[in-house]
């Protein structure tokens, strides 16, 4: 250490780490470009054609497009999608969510692993979520505008909506990151 430290702060010092994200099978993010001017902004969500959505790292054919709008604090978790196919994308428009995805899939190579990922109306980004990849989040201070687009259609007959508990991979994914 260059810097010398009284022994009371150099025994407490610890240093930041910077590791890659957990890699989920399937799981892909895709960085959007919001184009400002002095009157506002513009932005691309998808661009769509007979086959689908177009030049992403996955293929996703749009059944359902919906918003859903979360409360300042919000916990919604955890959804996962199995008795059918159901596959998402995921951007959030405004304000802030921190994500988690965990694999479920008893034939994922990378079953177990959990992602958490931060999404935000400031720097919008496409996430790619995987039928039976558990999924949910939690809303900033000011609540968050999130825009989702499906392969499959929702059913309100017989919702494909599995649940699992809020805490089931453990309380403290949600707990606030005090530095």
């Amino acid at each position: 250490m260059k810097v010398e430290l009284a022994n009371e702060y150099a025994r407490a010092l610890t240093f930041e780490t910077y590791p890659a994200a957990p890699a989920i099978d399937g799981v892909w993010t895709h960085a959007l470009r919001k184009n400002r001017s002095e009157n506002g902004a513009f932005m691309e969500y998808l661009r769509l054609d007979e086959e689908g959505v177009q030049h992403l790292p996955g293929a996703l054919v749009p059944r359902q497009i919906s918003v859903s709008w979360a409360a300042p604090g919000r916990v919604n978790a955890f959804h996962i999608h199995v008795k059918d196919v159901q596959n998402e994308i995921w951007c959030v428009l405004s304000g802030q969510l921190v994500v988690w995805l965990v694999d479920c899939r008893a034939d994922s190579p990378t079953v177990g692993v959990k992602r958490k990922l931060v999404l935000s109306g400031e720097q919008p980004t496409l996430v790619f979520i995987p039928s039976g990849v558990a999924h949910g989040y939690q809303a900033g201070h000011e609540g968050a505008t999130l825009l989702y687009s499906m392969d499959a259609q929702f059913d309100l007959a017989d919702p494909n909506e599995g649940r699992l508990p809020w805490d089931f991979f453990g309380a403290d994914l949600w707990a606030e990151d005090r530095g």
